[in-house]
């Protein structure tokens, strides 16, 4: 049967419902939207010769009830496509059929038989039954029939804006003053330990809140949460036969729809109302919201993948090809690239950015492989990329927080280069440097000393800030805390491919044994070094951001990628936060201190006579051998000076340490050798040092000093 018989077939199925009218509609704004008469449909699709709008009665249908096909004449304004269905409403089921030319080599993969996503839906509907594993590739065990069936169980929702947000409104919390906190949807809640109501969900999440409250965090940056194919893996864990999934979600479906699998499905498209719960709950916390978005590829990965949405429209718009037109670009890794630079395209992102701002009221984002987006429709990274600026200079988003993640598969390295000063990023140089030193790694003393000064030597020149460095030593994509101490090398095992997977590169240290141990001295070693990492952080300029489970030593049992793991590997086990309480104690009062001394947080880079490095002698240090390093920190605003001392070498090192201003002595705030719970104290429980012109750093550990009165500190936050 071909295609085109195939897709008569299904428009003359016998109606089961309601007959809608129609009229000719308007084709702005793009996607399904309410009118005072029905719903209006809009759909770009410039190749196109054919396209029929679908309407369904049930999720569960796989034909639909009526199959609209609209007239070029009266239904296509430009290269958009629209149709008003009268009298519809609120949860109409929807998808399209397009037809067009079927040219692989000029770019062309129209196929009537597919029924497609809408790339506008809100709502999105049967993820969790959809079961395609990289539909319809030579990989699949399915029929193209069978794969065209099992799609169509994938729906569009039609959604209102109704939502009471009361008087919700932006935070704004200054850059310098943001502690961000890297979590999963799923994940925080999932695990039985969590005790949610809604496990896994939106809602679950919310009841997670107070705890980051304690903690001090004020934005939390959420991985993808747009809708996702959760199956569209077909590996399984060699080691027990599970089917693995698609965990962490980059391989977006439909941009402007909030995960099916995140709500908790008490009605067809709870999962928008739910959200919008979600980040209002947020907001009344005083904790921001940030989405880390993938714009950079979709989920119909190269010719081999499915075709559900943009392939289907416009292949050769939507996507950077191969000269070769049947092939694709793959600066992404992830099988296709997103023609970014095309008009059609940049106006859909702008479309989508500022409906999840408008709309949904989230705060910021983080891009995924931000890289891409500077590259040109021939895959050439240009000097201002337009949909930079665009994003950047869009009135809408004026104000929200935009995060680059700034590299691509493509080798597209772009960190403390960037396009764009109102961008900041993640800096994956300080997590390679400050692993690196606490390693013990040698000449990394001056690199160090760069990172915790905010990385004025890779931001500086281009005129941007510390607040445009985004600190951190752990994210999702890596070794956790814990692991970072723990394994010396990946165990990806349960990947499936055969732990080829994942950075190798992860400058970890086991500090004797691989793993787990019972070994109290190794146990010592590894509490002191997350500690020290953790300290570095929080003591850096810079914006810093901590993985989730991090504060309560979470481990992916040695799994440095587990981006298909939706299991206890990635889950949060919340009897961590009760078994290392000790750790969690010492990463509440690590912010705390962080928020006490604006010194650490201020939006510039220190002058030359707010800092001075010293060698443990006391003298100018040789950066190119020293390994125990410490600074002097002058706080202009209220006359205090921090004398920070690092050690990350295994023999204990005598620090000389400045003779503090007359009347004055040096108070211990934190000593990571020493146990909890007098490893740190806040300023005016800090116990004096009888240092006498020195002071003992041991073995990889990190000691902060504070020299001034104590009282200015006791009504400070």
């Amino acid at each position: 049967m071909t295609a085109v018989t195939k897709a008569r077939r299904v428009r003359e199925a016998p109606i089961k419902g309601p007959v809608y009218a129609t009229s000719p509609g308007v084709p702005l704004p793009q996607g399904a939207h309410l009118a005072s008469d029905g719903v209006n449909f809009a759909i770009f699709s410039r190749h196109a010769t054919r396209v029929w709008l679908l309407i369904f009665r049930t999720e569960e249908d796989e034909q639909p009830y009526q199959t609209i096909e609209l007239d070029r004449q009266y239904h296509k304004t430009g290269d958009i496509w629209h149709v008003r269905v009268l009298g519809a409403g609120r949860g109409l089921l929807y998808a399209f059929r397009v037809d067009g030319p079927m040219l692989p080599e000029k770019g062309h993969r129209y196929d009537p038989s597919k029924v497609l996503i809408d790339p506008f839906a809100t709502a999105v509907v049967g993820s969790g039954r959809l079961d395609f594993g990289r539909i319809c590739g030579p990989d699949s065990d399915m029929s193209e029939a069978r794969c065209t069936e099992n799609a169509a169980l994938l729906k569009c929702l039609v959604t209102e804006n109704g939502f009471d947000w009361g008087d919700d409104r932006p935070l704004h919390h200054a850059w310098s003053d943001l502690v961000i906190y890297e979590a999963h949807v799923r994940g925080m809640s999932a695990h039985d330990s969590s005790a949610s109501a809604q496990p896994g969900t939106f809602l679950g999440l919310i009841e997670k809140i107070p705890y980051l409250q304690s903690l001090g965090i004020n934005a939390i940056e959420l991985m993808p949460l747009q809708e996702f194919n959760p199956k569209e893996l077909i590996r399984r864990n060699p080691e027990t036969e599970e089917r693995l999934r698609n965990y962490w979600g980059y391989s977006t479906l439909a941009f402007f729809a909030p995960f099916e699998g995140y709500g908790t499905r008490a009605y067809p498209g709870c999962q928008v109302d739910e959200f919008k719960r979600m980040v209002k709950a947020f907001h009344e916390a005083g904790i921001e919201v940030l989405l880390d978005v993938v714009f950079n590829h979709t989920a119909e990965g190269d010719e081999t993948g499915p075709t559900l949405s943009f392939r289907g429209l416009d292949n050769r718009i939507y996507y950077l090809l191969e000269e070769d037109r049947r092939y694709y670009k793959n600066y992404s890794g992830c099988g296709n690239t997103m023609n970014c630079s095309h008009p059609v395209v940049r106006n859909f992102i702008l479309d989508c950015l500022r409906y999840w701002v408008v709309e949904m009221h989230v705060d910021g984002f983080r891009f995924d492989l931000a890289s891409i987006l500077g590259r040109d429709q021939q895959g050439n990274l240009v000097p201002d990329p337009p949909l930079l600026e665009q994003i950047a200079e869009d009135p809408i988003l004026r104000d929200v927080k935009l995060i680059a993640e700034a590299w691509d598969a493509g080798g597209a390295y772009l960190v403390g280069r960037f396009p764009g000063e109102r961008w900041s990023e993640w800096n994956g140089v300080y997590r390679d440097d400050v692993r690196r030193f606490w390693r013990g790694d040698a000449g990394m003393a001056g690199a160090l000393a760069s990172r915790l000064c905010g990385s004025a030597d890779i931001y500086e020149h281009n005129g941007k800030a510390p607040v445009h460095s985004i600190n951190f030593i752990t994210c999702h994509d890596g070794f956790t805390l814990h692991d970072l101490v723990s394994y010396e090398a990946k165990r990806n095992l349960a990947n499936g491919e055969e732990n080829r997977d994942g950075c190798s590169a992860n400058y970890s240290s086991n500090h004797g044994i691989e793993g787990e141990t019972e070994d109290a001295q190794i146990l010592s070693i590894r509490s002191r070094q997350v500690k020290n990492f953790l300290v570095t952080l929080f003591f850096s300029r810079g914006v810093p951001m901590m993985l989730g489970g991090d504060e309560f030593s979470r481990t992916q049992q040695g799994n440095n990628n587990a981006y298909c793991q939706d299991n206890e590997i990635s889950w949060f086990d919340w009897r961590l936060v009760k078994k290392n309480e000790a750790l969690v104690r010492f990463v509440r009062e690590l912010i705390r201190l962080r928020g006490r001394f604006s010194v650490l947080k201020t939006d510039r880079f220190y002058r030359p006579d707010e800092i001075q490095w010293f060698s443990p002698e006391g003298h100018e240090p040789n950066w190119s051998s020293e390994r125990a390093i410490s600074c002097m920190i002058h706080s202009q605003d209220d006359g205090q000076k921090l004398c920070l001392a690092m050690n990350p070498s295994d023999e204990d090192v005598m620090f000389r340490v400045p003779t503090p201003p007359t009347g004055r002595r040096w108070r211990r705030l934190i000593d990571t050798a020493i146990a909890s719970p007098h490893e740190i104290a806040q300023p005016e429980e800090a116990v004096p040092v009888l240092a006498e012109g020195g002071a003992l750093v041991r073995s990889r550990s990190f000691v902060v000093l504070l020299s001034g009165a104590t009282m200015d500190l006791r009504s400070k936050p």
